[in-house]
């Protein structure tokens, strides 16, 4: 999740469904400046737009897909996640995020979480709180859930501990363990990956044994398994995490031909996809732009 970038949304609507079951590539409108991506309920796939807030809602089987969010001018849709039927999405440089119904696309919540600098990246959610990353302040934010309902209230957490903020993009990428106890966060530029206390916002340096993460961008979790998108570098770095999440050893580096600046990742059943955000493209309305299913090493 990078620098934003201006270009007007071609809100056309998508041709036919393609002819093979879970194609490898799946065209998203032109022009929508893609940066998110989130599985939800069964094969459901939903990417957000920088250029105006709107989110795409598609089938991961047939292809196929159409707007669930309208967009609209001062919003932009950055990181998502799908938990309890809800889509939380990240506001970018407007310091927001939302939460939208994630079958309707009607507006469940919206929060201005900051007033200072501002690049709302990402987010991960837990039982207790859906928690977004700032890529331009050592800060996170914890929009309040309960029963994976947002309860109106949010707090911020500063970074503190071993967190080093530096020139350039920072928090970036986050993810939760299962029990909600331990955030994983990388830092873009340095290429430092985090352990943070959810409660206090202690950051600890993982140790993963000198592999490269600079570019770091979006990041899943799935049991000690943990998977890191470096945007321009066009890879996934796969780890595996110790049990304690204070270091992690590479397992292996997935590339794909069809990979052009894959900026976030996501899972549905053993399939793993990437959005393109195509950041060294000239943006523009016929801009084209896809999701892709990784296939390679």
């Amino acid at each position: 999740m990078t620098t934003a970038l201006v270009a007007v949304f071609a809100a056309t609507p998508l041709g036919p469904a393609t002819a093979e079951p879970f194609p490898d590539v799946i065209p998203i409108p032109t022009g929508s400046l893609p940066e998110g991506i989130a599985t939800g309920t069964g094969t459901s796939v939903y990417a957000g737009s920088r250029a105006d807030g709107s989110v795409w809602l598609g089938d991961l089987r047939t292809g196929a897909g159409d707007l669930l969010v309208e967009g609209g001018e001062g919003r932009m849709a950055v990181g998502i996640k799908v938990a309890s039927g809800l889509l939380f999405v990240s506001g970018g440089t407007y310091g927001d995020a939302h939460v939208y119904d994630a079958r309707t696309g009607a507006e469940v919540a919206a929060y201005h979480l900051t007033d200072g600098p501002a690049f709302i990246n990402d987010v991960t959610v837990t039982h207790e709180a859906a928690y977004f990353t700032n890529s331009a302040a050592a800060e996170l934010y914890a929009v309040e859930l309960a029963r994976g309902v947002p309860t109106g209230e949010f707090a911020t957490i500063p970074l503190v501990g071993e967190w080093q903020q530096v020139a350039g993009f920072n928090a970036n990428g986050i993810a939760a363990t299962p029990d909600g106890q331990t955030l994983l966060v990388i830092n873009s530029t340095s290429g430092i990956l985090y352990s943070v206390d959810p409660h206090t916002g202690v950051a600890l340096a993982v140790d993963t044994g000198g592999t490269d993460l600079t570019a770091g961008d979006g990041i899943l979790l799935r049991g000690r398994t943990l998977y890191v998108v470096r945007n321009v570098l066009n890879e996934v770095v796969e780890l595996r995490l110790a049990p304690d999440h204070r270091s992690a050893a590479h397992v292996v580096t997935l590339t794909d031909p069809d990979f052009d600046v894959p900026t976030t990742i996501a899972m549905q059943g053993s399939r793993l996809y990437v959005v393109n955000a195509r950041f060294t493209t000239p943006p523009g309305p016929t801009t084209e732009h896809d999701i892709v299913k990784v296939d390679g090493e």
